[in-house]
């Protein structure tokens, strides 16, 4: 399971802002008696997806490295700026678009800019996700061991029954 949970924190991070933008929010403006009713929601909708967003980012970061490995997973090394700026994104948009809009500044240049980072936050959490699901189970340690032990036994000629005294190895699968 838990080589899973990194592909589950990108799915439930893509997914749910793709639910809310495509899904949701044009649906507030369509049902809803008034425009300024709809908006409302749609803040608090919002606002709501920026702690799904960093709440998943972070669990991401969290999860990117083994138990006392200094070394990240290869999904994480091809995720972590994705990861970084989809929560800055998300945080941007939270506490320095979000309360012009609500202020009512100048909406079309607040909203243009709310709904690029939303679209970039949303890009963002596509190669997450996309990094996530193309990921390898074994830790960043065994695969460089592996790696370095056959580079070495190929050197050498022995093939990959070969241990650095020259003996083959035995019980070793």
């Amino acid at each position: 399971m838990h080589e899973r949970l990194p592909v589950l924190l990108a799915a439930l991070w893509w997914g749910s802002l793709t639910t809310l933008g495509a899904l949701v929010v044009p649906l507030l403006f369509a049902y809803l008696p008034m425009p300024a009713m709809a908006g409302n929601m749609a803040a608090r909708l919002f606002a709501a997806q920026t702690w799904v967003s960093v709440v998943c980012g972070l669990l991401l970061m969290v999860i990117s490295r083994p138990k006392g490995d200094v070394a990240q997973y290869p999904w994480a090394r091809a995720a972590m700026l994705f990861i970084l700026g989809g929560m800055l994104l998300a945080v941007l948009v939270q506490f320095g678009v979000a309360p012009r809009i609500e202020a009512r500044q100048n909406l079309r240049l607040w909203h243009s800019a709310g709904s690029v980072m939303f679209g970039l936050q949303w890009l963002c959490a596509l190669m997450v996700l996309c990094c996530t699901a193309g990921q390898k189970t074994s830790s960043p340690s065994a695969a460089h061991a592996a790696s370095s032990f056959s580079h070495r036994a190929a050197r050498r000629g022995k093939g990959d029954e070969a241990t650095a005294a020259g003996r083959p190895l035995r019980g070793v699968y």
